[in-house]
């Protein structure tokens, strides 16, 4: 935290050089930043970045709802997260990004780390947030222009870069909400496979650390 207020960033993750640094959240500017001839744009399509998201947040809503309320309350491995908060995390993602995209304002940090509502506190209740989510952001992808390119608390960047990013996030934690059943002997409905996260830059890791 030290080296980060030297340095005047406030959020990780970071790539430095001597005094510079730059946001990492997106590979892009860590590829202008230390001046590489890579290739890092999207490899889905727009259409199929909606397709995956909408199966992403579908399998979410389907993994969570086998969740017992009373492990809400657990935490993760290494993180001081409880699976409440995870839980409401993943689909709060998508709604605090489509929620910017469609009134024009930028995409904040502070809304996208938000923590869950106190009257969001069952399973039930968290099922119920995640199917809106999921229908909101298939009326955002059916109607109406789309704003490109996007203000982001990491800077302004293309609408497919953004998007992209709005998949890949909720999908590494659906990998480790799988783990999370695995870790609690609940047995996966229609669980999703390497080959459904095919083309999203994920990490090789579901668990940091």
């Amino acid at each position: 935290m030290d080296q980060l207020r030297a340095l005047g960033a406030r959020s990780v993750p970071v790539v430095s050089r001597g005094k510079e640094f730059v946001f990492a959240q997106a590979i892009s500017d860590v590829v202008a930043f230390l001046r590489l001839d890579e290739d890092v744009g999207p490899a889905l399509s727009m259409p199929e970045l909606a397709a995956t998201l909408d199966m992403v947040l579908a399998a979410a809503v389907r993994f969570i709802a086998q969740m017992p309320d009373e492990r809400l309350g657990d935490k993760l491995p290494g993180r001081d997260r409880t699976y409440r908060v995870l839980f409401h995390h993943i689909f709060n993602i998508a709604e605090a990004t489509i929620s910017a995209l469609e009134s024009g304002s930028p995409v904040a940090y502070e809304a996208l780390t938000a923590l869950p509502p106190d009257d969001m506190r069952t399973v039930a209740d968290i099922v119920a947030y995640g199917e809106g989510v999921r229908a909101r952001v298939a009326r955002w992808w059916d109607t109406g222009p789309k704003p490109d390119p996007v203000d982001t608390y990491y800077g302004l960047h293309p609408l497919h870069e953004v998007f992209e990013r709005t998949v890949w996030h909720p999908a590494q934690h659906v990998r480790q909400l799988m783990l999370i059943h695995e870790m609690l002997g609940i047995e996966t409905a229609r669980p999703l496979s390497g080959e459904d996260f095919r083309g999203l830059p994920l990490p090789e890791q579901v668990w940091d650390g």
